[in-house]
């Protein structure tokens, strides 16, 4: 017989998943005890949830593996195939729709007008403080995405609007908002998104006592020193998305947390067995937290998937807590599908976004 620990590491299904499979009837274990509840599979069990474990992997629905399973039990090859064979044909057609859908997307955007003016065509020289320009590059700049297939997040969006520049960086999985007063700057609302080597540049210069100016003039923005040091360059030629449509989420529930204890929290608590996921084909691991009864932030267990649960990337998580750079952070959590926020207990315009992961269990 073998634990449920043995099963989820043979199979690379997660315990937490092995019990859902259990719920639904997919994988029964062989025997459970019933006085600790404990499940005990079979050996012959471990090819079955290989098995399951590739059938989810491609997407087929529980229901077909339910009987593609049965199938393999009883050496009903013909039955197997012809389900395999019936779900490749869905994926095709599936594939194939989705291009029909994009097709036709993509000639909508053709035939969208462009704006007559565009933010990214006016001038500005605003005048910050070099510190806290600083400190918001810092908060901004783990978020920002390297996807050569998505160039338009390879960067750092500058928004100027009246005496406020807000600096956002996204990867699709993450976000990250920072704000820091600006003078000298009348105008209109200006955009650029600046490149990461500029932007690490303009990093390198910050952070001194004297003022810096910031100077955009169409595609090109510098940043220059008081005692005439400069950095500057072309602009991004790419929209970046309008952010403020993502960061607007209901109330959730907030948790003051202590950065340092809870980092190492983190870096030594429990992460999903058999949840190691790949992003971008960069493997990580899964966090989960939740919030006690007294209002504290827990790291859960496997099987610990209550409705009130996030799941995370954990090396995100563990960023997201350096760049808010504070002793106190905030987390508030919304529901499981939602975002985690990390705020600034000071400043709700710096915060970062999270997007969760989704377990197995929940599938």
């Amino acid at each position: 017989m073998r634990s449920i620990g043995e099963m989820a590491r043979d199979s690379g299904l997660s315990v937490s998943a092995l019990r859902f499979y259990d719920r639904a009837g997919v994988l029964v274990p062989d025997w459970v005890d019933p006085v600790s509840g404990y499940r005990w599979y079979a050996p012959g069990q471990s090819d079955e949830a290989r098995l399951l474990a590739r059938l989810r992997r491609a997407g087929m629905p529980l229901a077909d593996i339910r009987l593609v399973l049965a199938g393999w039990a009883g050496a009903d090859t013909d039955l197997v195939r012809q389900l395999l064979q019936a779900h490749l044909r869905r994926l095709e057609q599936g594939l194939s729709d989705a291009r029909g859908e994009f097709s036709t997307l993509r000639a909508l955007l053709d035939d969208r007008e462009k704006p007559m003016t565009s933010l990214r065509t006016s001038s500005a020289r605003p005048t910050l403080a070099s510190p806290e320009l600083a400190t918001a590059l810092d908060a901004v700049r783990f978020a920002a995405g390297t996807d050569p297939e998505l160039p338009m997040l390879g960067g750092v969006l500058f928004d100027i609007e009246g005496d406020i520049l807000r600096l956002v960086a996204t990867d699709r999985y993450r976000l990250a908002v920072a704000r820091t007063a600006v003078t000298g700057h009348g105008g209109s609302r200006v955009q650029v998104t600046v490149p990461l080597p500029l932007v690490d540049a303009m990093r390198a210069l910050a952070g001194g006592t004297e003022p810096v100016r910031l100077s955009v003039d169409g595609d090109r923005v510098a940043l220059e020193t008081e005692s005439g040091r400069q950095v500057a360059g072309q602009c991004l030629d790419h929209e970046f998305p309008d952010y403020r449509r993502l960061v607007h989420l209901p109330a959730g529930r907030r948790a003051l947390v202590e950065v340092v204890a809870f980092r190492e929290a983190v870096e030594a608590g429990p992460v999903r067995t058999g949840e190691v996921r790949e992003q971008d084909g960069v493997p990580y691991e899964v966090s989960v937290l939740g919030v006690a009864d007294d209002g504290t932030v827990v790291l859960c267990e496997d099987g610990d998937d209550g409705q009130d649960r996030v799941a995370v990337n954990r090396e995100f998580l563990l960023h997201a807590l350096d760049a808010g750079a504070r002793d106190r952070l905030v987390l508030e959590f919304g529901a499981s599908t939602a975002p985690l926020a990390i705020r600034r207990p000071d400043d709700e315009d710096t915060f970062s976004l999270l997007m969760p992961v989704r377990l197995d269990s929940q599938a």
